[in-house]
């Protein structure tokens, strides 16, 4: 993933929390835009380019996907399932949840279904820059996959 990782997708139903990890992004300097979508249809749309998101050009591919499990329509387990599934690149795709929810049968879920880590929503504003730190230098500076899609229309 590497330096070269320009586009992060964010599925987070909740605005504030999409904010509280917007500014943490900004104040740790990570250099990648976020792009959020508010539901699992919406993630599942924004991956294969359909609808609103057809051009590439304003809606790249994700290089990550950093996924809420508690989302409207299609929830955060419905998702990493399709995705797993679904097209097999999308299985190189990283995706971090990061839930409200700490509870181990939610944890020993996400990594079934192919999460590649899980994280708790902080509870305080100064630990989400401690968290945008600490994805900032393990995501995006020592990960090296530019193109975990690639093949992929």
């Amino acid at each position: 993933m590497g330096p070269e990782l320009k586009t992060i997708l964010l599925v987070e139903d909740m605005d504030a929390d999409a904010r509280l990890l917007r500014r943490a992004f900004e104040k740790a300097a990570v250099h990648s835009t976020l792009v959020a979508v508010p539901n699992g249809d919406e993630a599942i749309a924004y991956l294969l380019g359909e609808g609103a998101y057809q051009d590439r050009t304003l809606y790249p591919r994700p290089g990550l996907m950093i996924l809420d499990i508690k989302l409207p329509r299609r929830d955060g387990f419905e998702v990493l399932d399709w995705m797993r599934r679904q097209r097999p690149a999308f299985r190189r795709l990283p995706i971090i949840v990061l839930a409200t929810s700490c509870a181990p049968h939610d944890v020993d879920r996400a990594y079934e279904l192919g999460a590649n880590s899980y994280l708790c929503k902080p509870q305080q504003p100064r630990e989400w820059l401690h968290l945008a730190e600490a994805f900032n230098d393990y995501w995006i500076q020592a990960n090296q996959d530019p193109d975990p899609i690639r093949g992929e229309s």
